[in-house]
């Protein structure tokens, strides 16, 4: 079996990990309460997923061999474009999305999509400051504030702030830069009282997810793993056995 793909939460599904065997796909639901007992073993290309069927490929290229990555046309646009995608002609919104304590990003995305991509991300705290009627224009303003305001966050930054509190001055002085249309905060149900030790495993019991982020607890101590550095490695169902570190403290 191997783990080939995650699925981030939103306001109609529950995060999952999906996960191959045969051709066929099943997903393993990341619910609060659920415990998994998986042992990681090697990695390789995770193949290609469609539907519920799985295509495998067995290059040692992890999550995908360059057969298999996909590269999103997009990721680095400015707006210096002639609209070559229909998705390029939708309403766009241009947003601020803020990640404990004090880490700020600016970002675009389809309208529809809006608060779906703010969860994806993992945003404690957003705010919608742009409507425009393509993503042309929207490129365009999210590289001119992007000089000043990052437009891309690490996940092991996400990581460090998990529990945490947005600095309220901090963002509130941010947006007064801004004519704010809507404002979002999320609460993913950690519930933390010590930071997550970020660690790669697939055992323990699932405190939540927050983006990518699944928040594991075992023997006492909780862990924050970046699922997609799970995506590729064959599984066994057992917990796995290897020496951990343990937590490293409260909050102060």
């Amino acid at each position: 079996m191997q783990i080939v793909g995650y699925r981030t939460e939103t306001a109609e599904r529950a995060p999952a990990l999906v996960l191959a065997s045969d051709g066929t796909v099943e997903r393993e639901v990341l619910t609060p309460g659920t415990t998994l007992s998986f042992s990681l073993g090697d990695r390789w290309c995770a193949g290609a997923v469609d539907g519920d069927d799985h295509y495998a490929c067995d290059r040692p290229g992890a999550p995908y061999c360059d057969r298999h990555t996909s590269r999103w046309p997009c990721a680095r646009c400015t707006g210096d474009c002639d609209l070559p995608l229909a998705n390029c002609r939708e309403e766009h919104a241009v947003y601020l999305a803020a990640f404990a304590p004090d880490v700020f990003k600016v970002g675009v995305t389809k309208s529809r999509r809006l608060e779906t991509r703010l969860r994806e991300q993992g945003a404690d705290r957003a705010a919608h400051v742009h409507t425009v009627s393509d993503g042309r224009i929207a490129r365009q303003l999210e590289a001119e504030y992007a000089e000043e305001i990052p437009d891309r966050v690490r996940v092991p930054t996400k990581i460090a702030g998990l529990g945490g509190s947005v600095d309220e001055d901090a963002w509130t002085d941010l947006l007064t830069e801004f004519d704010v249309l809507e404002t979002f905060s999320f609460d993913y149900g950690l519930d933390l009282d010590a930071r997550p030790v970020p660690e790669t495993l697939l055992s323990g019991t699932v405190r939540g997810v927050q983006g990518r982020v699944l928040v594991l607890e075992r023997g006492g101590t909780t862990y924050a793993v970046d699922l997609r550095a799970l995506v590729g490695h064959g599984v066994s169902r057992e917990a796995t056995d290897r020496r951990l570190q343990s937590s490293l403290g409260s909050f102060s």
